[in-house]
């Protein structure tokens, strides 16, 4: 497989540059680390000599530019300051939250345990629908100038693309995952067009549960490092699970809370199947331009094998036969 397009970004992020890193910005470390669980950047948790033990975000080089960095941490600031349970980033000795060091870009954030949230109890649905739209209502005031839209373009064609040109796929597969993909998003197509001309917003843009962590003290978002404009269901449809009849309950009970502080355009619901659609698409690339970052194979080692391709083809199928069902409708 031909996808050299990172050329290990990280191998020089070693713990002494970390520490030397944090040094640099104003955290006097107490030389504890420990290797937090995240691919695209690379983030630790680091202790300190005089307060609590911080993460510390090494930017994947190359990804954001500054000024799309800062208009994240900008908009996680507006949502602290409304009080929404956010994690904003930390301001270091130069009172900036962005920092450089060695060749890398990084951003130190306040320690939060927790764990996911258990979304088969419908009251927490119910809360999260609240906190979702307090979230979009902040989101809903100005849009971002340095940060993309989730469209059909970049989140669909442009994968699509980079994956049928650059051997990614297995010779004898790639005739039928082309003719697929390509079903799959004339399909995304007609749910937008169905939709029309939904509002786009400031978005977390990455709402799984896994970005939602719960303590005693209720939830709270973390990494809003693929925040752009999109529409509200976005950050809403990642929270349902199962078949339709389980969906459509949870959804109706994510929008019962929702919408105490929002309004939800209906209309958004012709594009939940659509925007799994080009999740799914997106997340493939995603794994193919990281292929030559080393923990990549590791943690995906089933990747480059046909079977993972045949199951793509079938997903993106069963994608092409939801989008042509009716919208979940809930109470």
């Amino acid at each position: 497989m031909n996808t050299l397009v990172d050329r290990h970004p990280f191998s020089s992020l070693k713990p002494d540059l970390v520490m030397n890193a944090m040094e640099s910005a104003g955290f006097a470390s107490d030389g504890s680390l420990l290797a937090l669980h995240s691919y695209e950047n690379r983030v630790y948790r680091i202790g300190l000599e005089d307060g609590a033990p911080v993460v510390v975000k090494f930017y994947r080089p190359g990804r954001w530019s500054n000024a799309a960095i800062f208009e994240e941490h900008a908009f996680v600031r507006e949502l602290a300051e409304s009080e929404l349970p956010v994690v904003p980033a930390l301001q270091g000795s130069d009172g900036s939250t962005l920092h450089e060091f060695g060749g890398f870009r990084f951003a130190v954030f306040p320690s939060q345990g927790g764990h996911a949230p258990e979304f088969s109890d419908y009251g927490t649905l119910a809360r999260m629908g609240r906190l979702i739209a307090r979230m979009h209502a902040v989101g809903a005031l100005k849009s971002f100038r340095e940060r993309p839209a989730l469209d059909i373009a970049s989140f669909g064609e442009e994968p699509r693309d980079y994956l049928l040109l650059h051997d990614v796929i297995p010779a004898d597969i790639a005739d039928a995952y082309r003719n697929t993909v390509n079903q799959a998003l004339d399909g995304v197509k007609r749910c937008f067009e169905r939709a029309g001309a939904v509002r786009s917003l400031r978005l977390h843009g990455d709402c799984y549960p896994g970005n939602m962590l719960w303590t005693d003290d209720g939830p709270h978002f973390v990494d809003f490092d693929d925040s752009r404009m999109g529409p509200a269901i976005q950050d809403l449809w990642m929270l349902l699970s199962g078949d339709r009849s389980e969906m459509t309950q949870q959804l109706s009970h994510l929008l019962s809370g929702y919408r105490s502080f929002h309004e939800f355009d209906p209309r958004e619901l012709y594009l939940i199947e659509a925007l799994r659609s080009l999740r799914l698409i997106h997340y493939t690339a995603w794994i193919a331009r990281r292929w030559s970052d080393p923990a990549f194979p590791i943690a995906f080692p089933w990747f480059d094998t046909p079977r993972y391709w045949h199951d793509r083809i079938l997903e993106l199928r069963e994608q092409i036969a939801a989008m042509d069902e009716p919208p979940l409708c809930p109470a």
